[in-house]
């Protein structure tokens, strides 16, 4: 047997699901001993107040207005043009301003520039500047100050790994490849406060990517008198809402008010405080002991314990992401025959894939683009509102329509990369069309550079792993991906009226005529049946109730200027506290039962599995498979009380067994510099570098 490959013999099908879902939950095998442990309850905020400005009212404010932030890992620079990854990019939003910002919820709103206008043919965009915002040394932001940062991000010389991001921009491509000089860039100043950008043609995201850290400006003088030392402490001299006062190696860095920012009496937050924690139990263990109030992630192992303990302080949210599966058509069998497509979307149950794979609040999914972009809502299948009995029975028909059954089953090949979850969901799949359908799917489980490779080539693909995640909420990104001929469309989706409505979109300037475009050609989309919509990525972190002034929002973009703290309601006691009211008490807590959860067919699935195990007819949950069936490393148990640690190891449970999530694998940015490719590998612990990289 070719190694990496895995076979499925009709005997093992019957509990290879079951084998599956059994290790996922933990459920079987476990010891039920009770445990003891201390909860760290965060108070309950007073009510909120307004002003006659929509600001908090200073009545309801606490005393301290001091924000720890937990960042994940260490920035490799403040330089906004050669920053890569999430821990730069949270720390740079409250530095710096570019000339468009971004409200809570996540709209473009003025930032540096305090309006626009764009040209009837969508290809000139003019800025006119803030005349009262100044960088924090008191010299005013200019058009100069713009022109100067672009042309520098831009540059060759600079190497920003980001600078894709400026492709929209006339002979940006032509700048970024060495052919023509940067000040021949398509910007200008026209005059102080104004300046121009002209385009190579109409990008309606445009204003999105102008809140990106490689489009920032950076403050020329401080930049030539320090060189590369510019964005240390003592030299950073930036236009947001923040200064830098203090960056300890792994241990901390300090930012504080600038009083010269143009809103800075509506900023409350005096200081921020962000740590590099790597180990995300390390951080969950600062933040229930009150040290921090905003965590970066929570690791996945203890994910379940905290819903139940912390449903206060547990935050999850919509990503802008979403994870699939892709269909070669250009290969046998799925050239010519959507119907056999649909057979095997409809016959994948999503809610159980969610609640019993991946388990960590992933939002089941029946189309590509992810929930939460603004004024923007994606066609809903007809059979998105059917059973899931009802999808299966349907998936039935289709399949034996498309001329397949029992004695002569679909045969196809599902490739993935390495990472826990790649692996589960191809696992938990095969099984599933296994057991609904009698299809027979062979694994393969490649080496990324490998699985890059015939993915591109699209000659040995069948079925594949694929994903994505945009930097810019704007649907666009993720139809794009599908354009005959694109660089992105692994899947050979060939559509010359899918094509006409994506140049329809890209032209389009009318918010709801566009909007309308996208609708019909996702609509297109789902009816072809390119590829299987699996689930939509989401974010999971604790945040200390009393934080406020921040929204949830698909970019996960939350600027330290937007929040405040409320003071702790009268009756509530900040410091530790039991569920029986008395301050660090320790209570008993009575482990969860995993198998409860399971109801109707997934109990059946469970007892079937127990009844082949005891009648010798397969292996048990746990124990060692057939060589030719691949089951999923079991999860620990996080029910019993405390999270669970690997004690023995001295290490988080979650560093070994947890499954992956947001992420990256460090790569060149995509061609347009805008988003991430979720196909090469899980999204996996938060490792500080998922934005603006290969995912």
């Amino acid at each position: 047997m070719q190694r990496g490959t895995y076979d499925f013999p009709n005997l093992f099908y019957p509990f290879v699901l079951i084998v599956v879902l059994a290790s996922l939950l933990a459920a079987c095998g476990k010891d039920n001993q009770e445990q003891l442990v201390n909860h760290k309850r965060h108070a309950k905020p007073v009510a909120l107040i307004l002003d006659e400005n929509g600001r908090p009212d200073p009545s309801v404010l606490a005393q301290a207005q001091q924000l720890h932030r937990d960042n994940g890992q260490e920035p490799q620079t403040l330089d906004p043009h050669l920053a890569e990854g999430l821990p730069s990019a949270h720390i740079l939003r409250d530095l710096f301003e570019g000339l468009t910002s971004e409200s809570p919820d996540g709209r473009i709103i003025p930032g540096a520039a305090i309006r626009w206008n764009i040209s009837r043919d969508g290809k000139t965009y003019t800025f006119y500047l803030r005349r009262d915002a100044h960088w924090s040394n008191g010299d005013p932001v200019t058009s100069e100050d713009f022109v100067y940062s672009l042309r520098r991000s831009a540059d060759p010389a600079t190497a920003s790994k980001y600078a894709a991001v400026l492709l929209p921009i006339e002979n940006a491509d032509e700048v970024l490849n060495g052919n023509l000089p940067p000040d021949q860039l398509g910007v200008s100043a026209m005059d102080e406060f104004t300046l121009q950008i002209r385009m190579k043609g109409p990008t309606p995201y445009f204003l999105a990517l102008l809140n990106h850290p490689s489009t920032y400006p950076v403050h020329r003088a401080s930049v030539e008198a320090h060189g590369s030392a510019f964005s240390r402490p003592g030299n950073l001299v930036s236009n947001g809402a923040y200064v830098l006062s203090d960056w300890i190696i792994r241990s901390r860095i300090e930012l504080v008010k600038n009083p010269k920012y143009w809103d800075a009496q509506n900023v409350i937050i005096d200081k921020v405080v962000y740590y590099p924690f790597e180990d995300q139990s390390t951080a969950l263990k600062r933040f229930r002991a009150g040290k921090l109030d905003w965590t970066a992630e929570v690791p996945n192992n203890q994910f379940k314990w905290l819903q139940q303990h912390y449903p206060d302080e547990l935050v999850i949210s919509p990503w802008l992401g979403s994870y699939f599966f892709g269909f070669n058509l250009e290969r046998e069998p799925f050239i010519a025959d959507p119907e056999i497509r649909l057979a095997l979307v409809l016959a994948l149950d999503r809610e159980l894939l969610t609640t019993k794979v991946t388990q960590f609040g992933e939002l089941p999914s029946f189309n590509l683009v992810p929930p939460g972009i603004r004024d923007y809502i994606s066609p809903v299948p007809e059979w998105a509102e059917w059973t899931q009995a009802e999808r299966e029975a349907e998936a039935r028909r289709l399949y034996a329509e498309a001329g397949y059954s029992e004695a002569h089953p679909l045969k196809f090949e599902i490739r993935y990369t390495a990472g826990e979850n790649n692996k589960k969901m191809a696992l938990a799949a095969a099984s599933l069309w296994k057991q609904v359908l009698g299809v027979q799917a062979t694994l393969l489980n490649e080496e990324n550079r490998v699985f890059l490779q015939n993915r591109d080539r699209k000659i040995l693909t069948q079925v594949f792993q694929s994903g994505w995640i945009s930097d810019y909420a704007d649907p666009y990104s993720f139809l794009n991906l599908f354009r005959s001929g694109g660089g992105r469309n692994y899947y050979g989706y060939n559509n010359s009226l899918y094509d006409a409505l994506l140049d329809e979109i890209a032209a389009e300037r009318i918010p709801s005529r566009r909007r309308l475009l996208m609708y019909e050609t996702e609509r297109l989309l789902l009816t072809d049946v390119p590829f299987i919509p699996l689930y939509t990525y989401v974010t999971k972190r604790m945040v200390n109730p009393l934080l406020k002034g921040w929204q949830s929002n698909v970019m996960d973009h939350h600027y330290s200027k937007d929040m405040y703290f409320l003071k702790a309601a009268a009756d509530e006691k900040p410091a530790a506290a039991s569920a029986t009211g008395d301050q660090g008490q320790e209570e008993t807590l009575p482990p969860e039962n995993d198998e409860a959860a399971l109801t109707g067919q997934e109990a059946q699935r469970l007892k079937a599995a127990d009844d082949a195990a005891a009648a010798g007819a397969g292996p048990e949950p746990g124990s060692t498979a057939p060589e030719d069936a691949e089951t999923a490393d079991p999860v620990e148990d996080t029910e019993n009380g405390e999270p669970a640690t690997d004690t023995d190891a001295g290490v988080p449970t979650e560093e070994k067994e947890g499954i992956a999530e947001p992420g990256t694998a460090a790569e060149a940015p995509p061609a347009d510099g805008t988003s991430k490719d979720a196909s090469t590998e899980d999204v996996a612990d938060d490792d500080g570098t998922r934005e603006g990289t290969l995912q």
